[in-house]
């Protein structure tokens, strides 16, 4: 049914988008990408996992996984990229330096995990479904959305609506200037990289949920996905990502519903190649191309 399709894609989308924000935010903000970003979805799905595991109820899993993969991220910002960032060629560095930090995490992970899969106890999330104009939608699928709605929605508030969110932006278009009219630059890179990180651990526990598997490399599918989403919504742009999440988890379910199995992957990478082509800076993607044009 087409109509079901649609809606088991914009549920995927939903988790695409959210793991795209927090990946596109790190860009917008420091203008690398963070390849180790797949690895702190993957500690944010652990830390959820233990959390349960341990007899605790499922929405503090959320909390937990969102504080343990935003300590993660900072601790990556200040191991793999701060020291970098006082060369004027960061970009490139940091890309090597994040695929560093993505191999040690994701040993650490299955060594600590034995290469293990493990799954979420039976039960975990109540399984009730509702039926509306045809569509079975089930409990966890509107905990994804509502979830990522309430994530995006808030970080949106965060960055134009606070004081806090004004020097964010102040910081990605020039921190020189920035720093000159006294923000500090130090302390936004800890607190978008914080954010990014409980992003992206808060999605590690709606793929695992979703999935019932958390493992070494569950990141990895998505950090490729991520990269895809990013350069068709436009570097650096949120409604970019989100917009493209959303396209990309209904390419996605119409390509397993409708054709030969192992084909959703082309048509995805086709698409991805064919929006560079005719739109290189993605859909969104302007409006990255006027900050890089100020850092320069």
């Amino acid at each position: 049914m087409l109509a079901q399709q649609l809606l088991n894609g914009l549920v995927m989308g939903a988790v695409y988008g959210l793991f795209a924000l927090g990946f596109n935010l790190i860009f917008g903000v420091h203008g690398i990408l963070n390849l180790a970003y797949g690895a702190i979805l993957m500690v944010g799905a652990f830390a959820g996992l233990v959390t349960v595991l341990n007899g605790f109820p499922l929405w503090s899993a959320f909390i937990i996984a969102a504080i343990a993969a935003g300590i993660v991220s900072v601790v990556i910002d200040l191991v793999a990229f701060r020291p970098l960032r006082r060369s004027n060629e960061i970009e490139f560095a940091a890309i090597i330096s994040s695929i560093g930090a993505d191999m040690v995490l994701t040993t650490l992970a299955q060594r600590l995990s034995n290469t293990q899969v493990f799954r979420f106890p039976y039960g975990t999330f109540p399984d009730f479904a509702l039926t509306f104009l045809g569509l079975r939608i089930t409990g966890l699928q509107i905990t994804i959305v509502a979830t990522v709605a309430i994530m995006a929605a808030g970080i949106a508030i965060y960055l134009y609506g606070t004081s806090f969110g004004r020097q964010v932006r102040a910081v990605a278009e020039s921190e020189r200037a920035a720093s000159l009219l006294g923000v500090n630059a130090n302390s936004v890179y800890l607190q978008t990289f914080f954010i990014s990180g409980a992003m992206a651990g808060v999605a590690g526990v709606l793929v695992g949920l979703a999935f019932n598997t958390v493992q070494f490399l569950m990141g990895e599918p998505y950090l490729l996905r991520g990269f895809v989403v990013l350069i068709i919504g436009g570097l650096g742009s949120l409604k970019g990502a989100l917009a493209a999440g959303f396209l990309l988890g209904l390419i996605q379910a119409l390509c397993t519903a409708y054709l030969p199995a192992g084909l959703s992957d082309p048509v995805i990478y086709a698409l991805l190649f064919l929006i560079i082509l005719v739109r290189p800076s993605g859909i969104f993607g302007s409006a990255v191309k006027d900050v890089r044009a100020v850092r320069q």
